[in-house]
């Protein structure tokens, strides 16, 4: 658990070791060497005490192996010249991960990788609870994107799962979900996650051109369901039209023969040939 450490303004101290400086000097010249001698050795063991603290640096503190708090504050301050220092940056930070291939929830093998900004939130963790956070983060962070392909498709391509988080259409859910995923994982170590987002996704390169081909597809079959739905409409609305103005009286033959020809001239992928008849109806 981070604790707050006791310390000594740096001006405050400074001041005192200069007047130890000067009452030792003193006392040489007066021939003090039993005042000058301890005078020198205690100004001498003040100087490590020092310490300076940037903004958004921290110092977590050990006296002897054991923790005695964190410096948060930035400025010039001292403390027991014994403490050891280790220095942790509080700033924000990106982390690229490289791209990895897993295999997504349909065993698809697919290529990913991530960027998320990070910061340190509890500097006794980081310090204490693993042996290296960056590399920690970076780990984990390749964990979580694995798991996260494990549970989400890469791609939906079946009616029955259109409501389906997918990796490639997740859009913010799949942001949301990385981020929890990763910050249950980085909790332990202190880190606070700010924000985490895919930045490559792809299929592995021996299924690519396969998946492809699969997308096409299922890409001109929606389009085509949405052609023939939207020409069902306009004929059930001509003959609708048709019947409520009185234009012309069809029997079910006739009517057949122009939804037949209608669904040809809407549905067909090609411009059609209009032909004239210049007889009677029938003929």
């Amino acid at each position: 658990m981070e604790t707050k450490a006791s310390k000594i303004s740096g001006y405050l101290m400074i001041i005192l070791f200069f007047l130890i400086i000067g009452t030792s000097i003193w006392s040489i010249s007066q021939q003090f060497f039993f005042v000058a001698i301890p005078g020198f050795l205690l100004s001498f063991s003040i100087l490590p005490g020092f310490m300076i603290i940037n903004p958004n640096e921290s110092l977590v503190l050990i006296l002897f192996g054991k923790y005695m708090g964190t410096i948060k504050e930035s400025g010039f301050f001292w403390a027991n010249p014994f403490l050891v220092k280790k220095k942790i940056s509080l700033r924000a930070r990106n982390l690229a991960s490289s791209v990895i291939k897993v295999n997504d929830k349909n065993g698809n093998p697919i290529e990913i990788a991530s960027v998320i900004v990070w910061c340190v939130n509890e500097t006794a963790k980081a310090a204490f609870e693993v042996d290296d956070y960056t590399h920690y983060i970076k780990v984990q962070c390749e964990a979580a994107l694995s798991h996260l392909a494990g549970i989400c498709p890469y791609d939906s391509f079946e009616d029955e799962h259109k409501n389906e988080i997918t990796l490639r259409g997740g859009g913010e859910k799949i942001k949301k979900l990385l981020e929890e995923e990763l910050q249950e994982r980085l909790m332990k170590a202190g880190i606070q996650v700010l924000e985490a987002r895919i930045s490559h996704l792809a299929y592995s390169t021996e299924i690519a051109g396969a998946m492809l081909q699969r997308q096409q597809a299922s890409a001109i079959v929606s389009a085509r369901k949405q052609i023939v739905e939207g020409a069902v409409g306009m004929v059930e609305m001509a003959l609708e039209k048709l019947s409520e103005r009185n234009v012309v009286q069809l029997d079910e033959e006739r009517k057949a023969s122009m939804v037949s020809n209608l669904l040809v001239v809407l549905c067909g992928d090609k411009n059609v040939s209009p032909v004239v008849n210049t007889g009677t109806l029938y003929n």
